[in-house]
């Protein structure tokens, strides 16, 4: 009996948009999956916890609606939550998501067995992010059924680690789900990742420009003008590690020696909270080095698939010439 999550084999490409602080909503997870990848947001993108249920309610509605018009079986959704001590919102919010059965629960900063049982209970699915072994051993150990390797380059709170090492480590002792997060912004990167030996690619990024993100105008401009360079990984804005966009840390107002502490820069009254912060700094990984434009998730799925389906069949032509 496969450990994959099955739904994998119903999906249009092997993919999961991943849910972005501030920038993922209702309207990107229903066009996600509508178009046949996951879609997923966190639940503390709504301001309470009856907002985050508003949401659900009505990303429910939309793809039950979609698929009895269309009679398609639309991709499964996600919802992101911070299982960490300082979420005061975890227990309501978790609540919720047993109430509506969501499909698929994304663990961040902490796996604990009690949430990872209490979603098995009406048969959802637990993926963790991680970004080294050991924090992998003891998702494994709270018994989730993905795991999320943030390897280096990726938005947002990423690791360090290079990706095939990343896959590598992880796959000698974990056969469940692996995701792959950093730097995929193409079919190409996603066919890549499949090859590392991970089973999903984990985007981020590249739907931030989209039309139904909820980034502004301005952001997505910034991300299609950037480069890898352009990209800064600092701890200083929310105390953990991250990747931000250096010409927002600069529009900031924030200096190189304010990004060479490993704590939170003093942002006083304009910026005294860390989501107020990161509505003028923004978050981006390296792989902004291959966006050039806003484009609609219909559009770019459909562009993902051709360049997914040419990598593909260039990697079988390569078996005429290798191995000799």
């Amino acid at each position: 009996m496969s450990k994959k999550a099955a739904f994998i084999k119903e999906l249009a490409l092997p993919v999961v948009a991943a849910p972005m602080f501030l920038i993922s909503g209702p309207q990107l997870v229903i066009e996600c999956c509508k178009n046949g990848i996951v879609g997923t947001f966190p639940a503390l993108n709504q301001r309470s916890t009856e907002g985050f249920e508003d949401w659900l309610v009505e990303i429910k509605t939309e793809l039950k609606k979609f698929e009895k018009e269309t009679g398609k079986k639309a991709a499964p959704y996600g919802v992101n939550l911070i299982v960490h001590p300082t979420n005061p919102r975890l227990e309501a919010d978790l609540k919720v998501c047993i109430k509506h059965k969501v499909p698929l629960i994304i663990t961040s900063l902490g796996a604990v067995a009690q949430v990872v049982d209490a979603i098995h209970s009406y048969g959802g699915l637990v993926f963790h992010d991680i970004i080294k072994k050991r924090h992998a051993e003891k998702a494994a150990e709270a018994g989730v059924d993905g795991l999320i390797l943030v390897a280096a380059g990726a938005g947002g709170h990423a690791g360090t680690i290079n990706p095939m090492s990343l896959v590598a480590e992880i796959k000698k002792f974990y056969d469940k789900t692996i995701l792959l997060s950093g730097c995929i912004s193409n079919g190409r990167d996603i066919a890549s990742a499949l090859q590392m030996g991970a089973d999903l690619a984990y985007m981020g990024t590249r739907f931030i420009n989209t039309e139904e993100s909820k980034a502004t105008e301005e952001y997505r401009q910034m991300i299609i003008k950037a480069g890898a360079s352009d990209v800064v990984y600092t701890a200083a804005i929310s105390g953990v590690h991250a990747n931000f966009l250096g010409a927002s840390l600069k529009a900031a107002g924030i200096t190189e020696e304010d990004l060479k502490k490993d704590r939170k820069i003093d942002f006083g009254k304009e910026l005294n909270t860390e989501a107020k912060a990161w509505k003028t700094i923004w978050s981006a990984g390296q792989g902004v080095t291959t966006i050039d434009n806003v484009e609609s998730v219909s559009e770019l799925v459909t562009n993902l698939k051709s360049e997914f389906k040419l990598a593909i069949e260039e990697q079988i032509k390569v078996l005429e010439v290798y191995p000799k």
